[in-house]
């Protein structure tokens, strides 16, 4: 699935801008926000994708 390789692209992402946040870096902090909410929404579609698979068998 498409979605489960940007999801691990999000939590890299997220993974690096966590690490910047935790040495004093606020813009950071905004970005992991922000990635954080794309996880949430990328997380969703694959949701949506799966429920919708399993219902046509």
């Amino acid at each position: 699935m498409e979605q489960i390789a940007k999801l691990k692209e999000l939590i890299a992402t997220a993974e690096a801008d966590a690490d910047k946040f935790s040495k004093g870096n606020n813009a950071a902090g905004t970005r992991l926000r922000n990635t954080m909410q794309q996880l949430k929404v990328t997380a969703q579609e694959v949701r949506t994708a799966v429920t919708e698979a399993k219902n046509k068998k």
